[in-house]
């Protein structure tokens, strides 16, 4: 199976950058998507950004300007720059992928969360 490894979370004050990392391993073939979303308590889980194999990628209009994503296909890792912090950004951070694994099997796989916390 695949497993997803996120690190780089905290606590930052309003205004401050984060960089978010999260690296795949297991029987992978190929990671067709990568990304991130995020959930604050009380609310759902939301979509933050998004990469796919020929690196196009999706944001929410929240991040835009703010969030770039980013991947290490060689190292089916995935990056979150955040900049300009807000304290509306402050949730638990999910990474995200989806694929093929060797045995053909699609797959989709979800990390176990890092917090972001950001003070005003």
């Amino acid at each position: 199976q695949v497993q997803l490894v996120e690190s780089g979370g905290g606590l930052v004050q309003a205004g401050g950058s984060l960089r978010l990392s999260c690296a795949a391993s297991g029987s992978i073939f190929k990671i067709s998507t990568m990304g991130w979303y995020r959930q604050a308590p009380g609310k759902r889980r939301e979509l933050v950004a998004q990469i796919t194999s020929r690196g196009n990628t999706n944001y929410a209009d929240s991040v835009t300007g703010r969030f770039t994503i980013s991947r290490d296909t060689a190292k089916n890792t995935v990056y979150l720059q955040m900049n300009s912090l807000k304290p509306e950004d402050t949730a638990v951070y999910y990474c995200n992928a989806n694929g093929v694994l060797n045995t053909l099997q699609d797959f989709g796989s979800w990390g176990q969360g890092t917090q972001v916390t950001v003070s005003s």
